[in-house]
């Protein structure tokens, strides 16, 4: 009898804990270096070839 009701007890126990929620997911990568980049380099390159060619 007391095997009995202390089963009971530890099975209600056991299914009263809580499973940890599953990790999360990866965060996303960074930005990717896209066309400014080139864009802003080419512009420079302009730039400074027009300071260059006023001399």
């Amino acid at each position: 009898m007391v095997a009995s009701i202390l089963f009971v007890l530890i099975s209600f126990v056991c299914i009263a804990q809580n499973t940890p929620p599953p990790p999360l997911p990866p965060p996303p990568p960074g930005l990717p270096i896209d066309g400014g980049v080139l864009a802003g380099l080419c512009i420079g390159i302009v730039i400074g070839v027009k300071k260059l060619l006023k001399r």
